[in-house]
């Protein structure tokens, strides 16, 4: 495999990563947000060549600091929660034993852009450089892309084995990454402002299924209806079936996963679904994660007001 290869796959399972930690914070499913320590402590010595260790395992446990490398005299917070509050609340622990240390933040599922650059309450002078020690996906994908191949295959190696998938098998097409990639560049700032007529009420059908904490996501984007459906139109025309096609995966992932979730678990779980069939398809454009979550979720509600997913009230 070549440096783009490497690359390429290194990318996919971080993404991947990503995606499930925000799906499943969700549902507060927490299990791996707590992974994500462990899994940085990994990746990080790898990438940065510290020496990180957890803190919960050293007698120097400090609130607000989750790795510690002693020897190069580096603290990191690892936090799902990417907020200028969320970095301050960090710094102004007692910190004073780290205040000859780079202290880093690490946003493990939203990007960090926003955060760089801005002023921070250090009370402890701590070395931190707002422009290079907050890290997120893009800025770590940025560090692994420039690397040497052999350097690359190392890191491949470690995601590789560390999140136990198999992507390094040959990637499939799919359908319902081409209509995300189209949707993506879609205007939707300014959606159609009256959907197709349903043959049911849709406040009616999120009651029945006991929709709380997804109906103001229906609600949201039920006006991107039309835009969707026009979508369809341009490529049915073609013969391609896409829509058959699309919205035959949202029932499939519907009818699996209700054995196992309901009501707005169930909901959540099949937009994360749908977002890891996008996220491991070979025609995917890289998107990032809040724009494919939010197409991903027009589509699941358009299959929804479709009734491929979800009951219709008797």
């Amino acid at each position: 495999m070549n440096r783009s290869t490497y690359f390429d796959l290194c990318s996919r399972r971080l993404s991947l990563l990503c995606f499930e930690v925000e799906a499943r914070g969700k549902l507060n499913v927490l299990n791996y947000h707590l992974h994500c320590e462990d899994f940085y402590i990994g990746l990080f010595n790898n990438l940065f060549s510290y020496s990180l260790k957890n803190t919960n395992e050293t007698s120097s446990n400090a609130a607000g600091i989750d790795l510690l490398d002693s020897a190069q005299k580096v603290v990191l917070q690892v936090s799902s929660t990417a907020t200028k509050d969320k970095i301050e609340s960090a710094l102004t622990k007692d910190l004073s034993s780290y205040s000859d240390h780079n202290f880093q933040f690490v946003s493990i599922a939203k990007d960090a852009t926003a955060l760089r650059g801005k002023k921070y309450n250090n009370p402890h002078s701590l070395s931190f450089d707002t422009t290079a020690d907050i890290h997120d996906l893009k800025s770590l994908l940025a560090k692994i892309q420039h690397l040497e191949i052999t350097k690359q295959k190392e890191i491949y190696n470690f995601l590789k084995e560390e999140l136990h998938d198999d992507l390094s098998e040959p990637l499939s097409e799919t359908n319902i990454a081409e209509i995300i990639n189209i949707l993506a560049k879609e205007n939707l700032n300014n959606p159609s402002e009256k959907s197709e007529a349903e043959s049911f009420n849709i406040d009616d059908k999120i009651t029945f299924n006991k929709l709380d904490l997804a109906k103001d996501i229906i609600e949201d984007y039920k006006i991107y209806h039309s835009q969707v459906s026009h979508i369809y139109t341009q490529f049915d025309q073609m013969g391609n079936n896409v829509s058959l096609s699309v919205l035959s995966s949202f029932r499939t992932s519907y009818i699996k996963l209700r054995k196992s979730y309901e009501s707005d678990d169930l909901f959540f779980k099949i937009i994360e679904d749908a977002m890891k069939t996008v996220s491991e398809s070979a025609n995917f454009t890289q998107l990032p994660l809040e724009v494919l979550e939010l197409c991903v979720s027009i589509l699941a509600v358009d299959a929804f007001i479709r009734c491929k997913i979800f009951k219709i009230p008797r």
